[in-house]
């Protein structure tokens, strides 16, 4: 694949972002211009944290650029990627509702660029915007359901099963919402999701490759059968 051929990373501005985003649609004018006002651009380097366990976070989050991934971090050195949020979602919700510190790391898995709605707009509209309330329900319940199925798939079923789930998990309209099937994800970052080696994560790309079900392109992984993931993924 030649330079000019390598699809381009997705990239918003916060005016995008905000406009494409359901629970700022369904907010009235004023709220809208409020949370408008309110919002910045936060600029992330490749490797470094938008925010760390153990701190209070400050402000909610939507990726604009980039990649963001949640990683806990054994005082061994061992990590456990959790997830990666991907260009257009939102997340850190729960951090602020619980007004507790955050159980895990943001890291840049890229450079990334994030939008950030202060605690305070959060809360407001939280309270005062049954709309957004709805939103934040339905986002905290679908994060619910994945995880619990995460933990089924980690219990129950194969190597092959667990990298199908989170190659699915990646373009999930939680993480993805563009729906972006080129995933800028490495294998190690890969097997890092599914809680295996990776060694056996190569194995089932390999069969994953021959079955039709991806291809490995410059920068990534495509996902070219989701259904099939999908069903290997149950």
């Amino acid at each position: 694949m030649t330079r000019s051929q390598r699809p381009r990373a997705p990239s918003l501005t916060l005016d995008e972002l905000l406009a494409q985003s359901a629970w700022f649609s369904a907010l009235d004018e004023a709220a809208r211009a409020q949370v408008r006002n309110d919002a910045t651009e936060r600029a992330v380097a490749l490797g470094d944290s938008l925010s760390h366990h153990g701190e209070h976070q400050h402000a909610w989050f939507g990726v604009l650029e980039g990649l963001i991934k949640w990683a806990i971090t054994a005082p061994d050195g061992r990590t456990v990627t959790l997830g990666g949020q991907s260009v257009g979602s939102w997340f850190g919700e729960g951090t602020l509702i619980r007004d507790a510190p955050r159980q895990a790391d943001l890291v840049a898995l890229r450079y990334s660029r994030v939008a950030q709605i202060p605690y305070d707009t959060f809360d407001w509209l939280r309270r005062n915007r049954p709309s957004f309330n709805d939103f934040l329900l339905q986002q905290v319940n679908d994060r619910l359901h994945w995880f619990m199925g995460n933990y089924a798939t980690h219990g129950l079923l194969d190597t092959d099963n667990q990298v199908a789930r989170a190659l699915v998990g990646m373009v999930h309209p939680l993480l993805n919402p563009l729906g972006e099937r080129h995933l800028q994800l490495s294998q190690e970052e890969l097997a890092n999701l599914a809680a295996v080696s990776r060694q056996s994560c190569n194995s089932a790309l390999t069969r994953f490759k021959s079955a039709g079900l991806v291809q490995s392109e410059y920068g990534g992984i495509v996902v070219l059968d989701l259904p099939g993931l999908q069903k290997l993924a149950q």
